[in-house]
């Protein structure tokens, strides 16, 4: 028997999973770690921590099989990161993650020498605070001590290849995100490069999804208790990745994501996008194609924000009771009537990308009144972060991109209140499919093609995923959400100036 690992290196843990050919489960295994935020609106976490959870996730998922029928070995993992390496290979420092909101001044700077009209048609995307060029500039202006010595630049999973195979490398969906790819030739651009003075050598060959991209080395192979010469291929960004592992691999096929972050993604089969750039085009894990997508930054984090910060007597609940607090936290919240008796929530507590692209957006509720309760608060942070997705699904139809059909995964798709909530505010049917695993299934399914066991990427998704269960919209829920979604949309506009304003005051 064949066996596929899937490694997914995500904010709050990584995953390791161990599948079999037909993309079965065998074992997982989840290492958490921190996540740092020196001064507000700051994120950073130490790769160290990101290998370790790694080695111990090998180490847990194939305790119990003979190594060498592991076929292949796929990478998925958080965008955006910055990892920075000495000439040795050793950190420098800490890497900025996706969701630090640092660079502004940066992202100006990037405006200002490549030109927005030409960043957009070259990366696709305006210059933002999230993606991995603005942080390399950060730390060139506030750090230049740690940029004289670095000699490589690479994302977070790309970390975790050169720990397994000492290769530099990365793959198309996850260097689209680092605002240094020609999206459309899905290349380095050398314009990009240049224009910012940063020196090509720093980053790796490119490579699409499904390449073998290196092997791993006796040194990973005695640490991790793999077959050292084991294939890793490119794997994909965190939703590249997600896309594959819930079959959304041609046109017409999206999903909805709610981990840490929120995502409404669309397979694309040519370059597209949004002049205004609220969304992103970026390069599909499927070798030649693309697809769009808007980001919700605090979608999962706004849920977990609250639990940790309000949800003590929820979380003693659930360990009473031996079960997850989100669990509990679902119960309470359905009990709670739609529109969270008139509360909403804007859910920007790390800044905002789509649809507004503002790093100094914060978090709202709105309506607040001595009638509500926690859990009125609990529903309305869901519903929130249910609008926010919703905005990208808006600005997709304005751009022809063509939606048929919806898939809901990551975390917040394992709650039945959660999916109930996107049929909704959607208007559509959700999907799910049988398998949860997301990304770490995906990067399994591309390590799958790249190693011949499938012969593309498509034809592993049509042999592995099937669907679990239909959600369908109840339609009186559907229009009181359309109304309440009207209020949502328009009180951002009111409070953009006055985030601005405080962001600025000095304290």
């Amino acid at each position: 028997m064949a066996y596929l690992l899937g490694i997914d290196i995500g904010t709050s843990g990584t995953k390791t999973a161990l599948f079999d050919e037909a993309g079965k489960k065998l074992a997982s295994y989840t290492g958490e770690y921190p996540m740092y935020q020196p001064q507000n609106g700051w994120a950073e976490q130490d790769p160290a921590d990101w290998w370790e959870a790694t080695v111990a996730g090998i180490r847990a998922v194939t305790a119990s099989i003979d190594v060498s029928q592991i076929a292949g070995i796929g990478l998925s993992g958080q965008m955006h990161g910055l990892v920075m390496l000495d000439a040795a290979g050793n950190v420098l420092r800490r890497s900025i993650i996706w969701c630090d909101q640092r660079t502004a001044a940066q992202c100006d700077e990037i405006t200002e020498r490549v030109g927005a009209d030409r960043l957009m048609e070259i990366t696709k995307s305006p210059a933002l605070t999230g993606f991995t060029a603005s942080k390399i500039l950060w730390v060139r202006e506030n750090e230049p001590e740690i940029y004289e010595k670095c000699k490589t630049i690479l994302l977070p999973k790309d970390y975790i290849r050169f720990m397994l195979t000492g290769e530099i490398a990365t793959e198309v969906s996850d260097a689209s995100g680092m605002q240094l790819l020609d999206i459309a030739k899905r290349q380095w651009s050398d314009e990009v490069l240049e224009k910012l003075d940063i020196d090509r050598s720093l980053l790796g060959r490119v490579y699409e999804s499904p390449d073998i991209t290196g092997r791993v080395t006796r040194s990973a192979a005695e640490l991790t208790g793999l077959m050292a010469g084991t294939p890793v291929v490119g794997g994909g960004g965190d939703n590249a990745a997600s896309a594959v592992g819930c079959g959304v691999v041609c046109g017409g096929k999206a999903f909805t994501t709610i981990g840490t972050s929120g995502v409404v993604f669309a397979h694309s089969p040519t370059v597209t996008g949004d002049p205004a750039g609220r969304i992103h085009s970026f390069c599909a894990a499927v070798p030649g194609e693309w697809h769009v997508m808007g980001v919700v930054q605090s979608a999962g984090l706004s849920l977990r924000w609250f639990r940790d910060n309000f949800c003590a007597a929820e979380e003693a609940e659930a360990q009473k009771r031996g079960i997850g607090s989100y669990r509990v936290m679902d119960e309470y919240a359905a009990k709670v009537p739609v529109g969270s008796n008139r509360l909403i929530y804007l859910p920007y507590l790390m800044g905002e990308r789509t649809p507004h692209l503002d790093p100094f957006a914060r978090g709202v509720f709105f309506g607040l009144s001595a009638v509500h309760t926690r859990h009125d608060m609990l529903r309305a942070v869901m519903e929130g972060v249910t609008f926010a997705l919703r905005d990208s699904l808006t600005i997709f139809n304005e751009a022809n991109v063509t939606v048929d059909s919806m898939m809901a995964c990551g975390g917040g798709a394992s709650s039945p209140l959660w999916r109930q909530m996107l049929a909704d505010v959607f208007n559509c049917t959700v999907l799910t499919a049988e398998s949860n695993e997301g990304g770490a299934l995906g990067a399994a399914l591309l390590a799958a093609a790249g190693t011949g066991i499938y012969g593309s990427v498509g034809e592993a998704c049509d042999a592995v995923i099937r669907i679990k269960e239909h959600c369908d919209p109840i339609p009186e829920n559907v229009k009181k959400y359309e109304e309440l979604y009207s209020i949502y949309t328009n009180l951002y506009s009111k409070i953009k100036a006055d985030c601005a304003a405080l962001a600025a005051i000095s304290l």
